[in-house]
C-alpha cells in the first residue's frame, strides 16, 4: 500500500488532544473498546473506514485497531477533513489518505489508496466506497463481507443497488437503526447544524424566517431547535405525511416557490440535487444565508448561482456571497457542504457516541455471520440497538424498570 497521503505529520500532537478529549466524552465506545482489546474479533481482517475525518471519527477507526484490525481511512469530504486529526491517525500507524479542501479528484484517488487494503469491512458515509467497489475496483469484491452504511443519502444509493440486482455484498443500514436517526439524525444534526450555522455568521436567529427544505429526522431536529431559537419556520415538503407533521410541529408549510420569497435563511436537508435552483434564486430577499445540511454538496444548485451572478465576493471565513442583477447578495456558507462540519465540529461526541457504537458493534456481527449473509440490504439487529442504548443509560446513570 502507499504511505500515508495528509497535510504534515507536525499536526499529530494537536490531532492527538482532540481525540483524547473526544474519547473522553464518549463513554459507550470506550467500553467496547475495552471489549474488543481482550477479545480482538477483527484479528486478520481488514477494515475501511471512510466518514467525515474529525476526531470522533478518528477514536471509531483506533477502536477498531484496537480490536486487531488493519485499518485504513480516508475522509467522506474534502473540506470536513482536519487535517491535524489526519496527522495524529497515521503516526499511529493506521493508514490514512485525508487532506482538507483537495479537488473532487484528488478525494476519489484517496479513496482508492484506502481501497488498497483490500477491505473486508466497510464503513461507509454516503456510499461513495461502495461505488467504487461496485465500479472501478471489482477486483477487491471478493474480499469483502459486507459493509455498514452511516447516512441517508448512502442508504438510498445502497437500496437502489439492491433493486436493481447490482449488489455484490450485505449493507448493513445504520442510519436506520433507532439509536441513530433518533439521537444522531434528530438531536444532532438539530444542534450542530445551528452550531455551525451561527459561529459561520455570528448574526442572531431569533425573529428571522427559516426556510427548511426536508422534514425527516434531520429535519426535524434542526426545526425544532430553530424555533427554540425564537425563528419562524417554512418547512416546504413533497411528502404529504412528513408535510401534515411538519404543520403538527407547529411549522408553517407551502411550496418552495412561495417561500423563496420569504425566507432569511434557507436550509436543505433532503439528500436530493439541485433542491434550490434558478428560479428561487432569483426570487429571494437581499442579504439571504444559503446552507445545506444533506451529506452531498449538490442540494444547492451552486453552478447555476455562480452562472447568473455579477459578482463573487469573499465575505467572511466559509461565506462566499454572490450578487445578482437586482442588486440582492445570496451568502453561502461552506460552499454549498453539509454545514456543521464544513462550519463546524459536527455533532456533539455525546451523540456520535451511540452512532459510532452502533458501527462498531454492527462491524463485529459482520465479522461473525457473513458467511450466512446474501447480498441485499440488511436492518441492524434489534439486540445491538438496545445494547447501545443500554449503554448510554448506564453511562448517564439512570436505570430503568426490566
Amino acid at each position: 500500500m502507499k504511505k500515508s497521503i495528509i497535510t504534515n505529520l507536525d499536526f499529530a500532537s494537536k490531532g492527538k488532544r482532540k481525540i483524547d478529549w473526544v474519547r473522553r466524552n464518549m463513554p459507550i465506545l470506550r467500553q467496547i473498546e475495552s471489549e474488543f482489546k481482550r477479545e480482538k474479533p477483527f484479528k486478520g481482517l481488514n477494515i475501511l473506514v471512510c466518514i467525515h475525518l474529525e476526531a470522533k471519527t478518528a477514536y471509531l477507526a483506533k477502536v477498531f485497531a484496537a480490536g486487531g484490525a488493519d485499518v485504513s481511512v480516508t475522509g467522506s469530504n474534502s473540506l470536513s477533513t482536519k487535517d491535524d486529526v489526519a496527522a495524529a491517525l497515521a503516526s499511529d500507524g493506521l493508514h490514512v489518505y485525508a487532506k482538507q479542501g483537495v479537488s473532487d479528484q484528488e478525494l476519489n484517488e484517496n479513496m482508492n489508496h484506502a481501497l488498497d487494503i483490500q477491505p473486508n469491512i466497510i464503513i461507509d458515509d454516503g456510499g461513495d466506497i461502495v461505488d467504487i467497489l461496485h465500479k472501478e475496483r471489482s477486483e477487491l469484491l471478493k474480499n469483502v463481507f459486507g459493509a455498514c452504511e452511516e447516512t441517508t443519502s448512502g442508504v438510498m444509493r445502497a437500496i437502489e443497488l439492491e433493486k436493481n440486482g447490482t449488489l455484490k455484498f450485505p449493507i448493513m443500514l445504520i442510519n436506520d437503526a433507532e439509536c441513530k436517526y433518533i439521537f444522531d439524525n434528530y438531536h444532532g444534526t438539530g444542534q450542530s447544524v445551528w452550531d455551525g450555522i451561527m459561529r459561520t455568521t455570528n448574526l442572531v436567529i431569533s425573529g428571522k424566517i427559516v426556510v427548511l427544505i426536508g422534514f425527516g429526522w434531520c429535519g426535524k431536529g434542526i426545526a425544532d431547535r430553530a424555533k427554540g431559537l425564537g425563528a419562524n419556520v417554512i418547512v416546504c415538503e413533497i411528502d404529504p405525511i412528513k408535510a401534515v407533521d411538519a404543520t403538527m410541529h407547529g411549522c408553517r408549510v407551502m411550496p418552495l416557490v412561495d417561500a423563496s420569497a420569504l425566507g432569511d435563511i434557507f436550509i436543505t436537508v433532503t439528500g436530493k440535487e439541485n433542491v434550490l435552483g434558478e428560479n428561487h434564486f432569483q426570487l429571494m430577499k437581499n442579504g439571504v444565508i444559503l446552507a445545506n445540511a444533506g451529506h452531498f454538496n449538490t442540494e444547492i444548485d451552486l453552478r447555476a448561482l455562480k452562472a447568473i451572478a455579477i459578482e463573487k465576493n469573499f465575505m467572511r471565513e466559509n461565506i462566499d456571497g454572490y450578487k445578482l442583477k437586482n442588486g440582492n447578495w445570496l451568502n453561502v456558507l461552506g460552499d454549498g457542504n453539509v454545514v456543521n462540519i464544513a462550519c463546524g465540529d459536527g455533532h456533539p461526541a455525546e451523540v456520535m457516541d451511540t452512532s459510532f457504537a452502533l458501527q462498531a458493534l454492527t462491524a463485529e456481527y459482520l465479522s461473525k455471520n457473513y458467511s450466512t449473509l446474501k447480498p441485499d440490504v440488511y436492518h441492524i439487529p434489534k439486540e445491538i440497538d438496545k445494547k447501545v442504548a443500554r449503554l448510554r443509560l448506564s453511562g448517564m446513570g439512570v436505570q430503568i424498570d426490566n
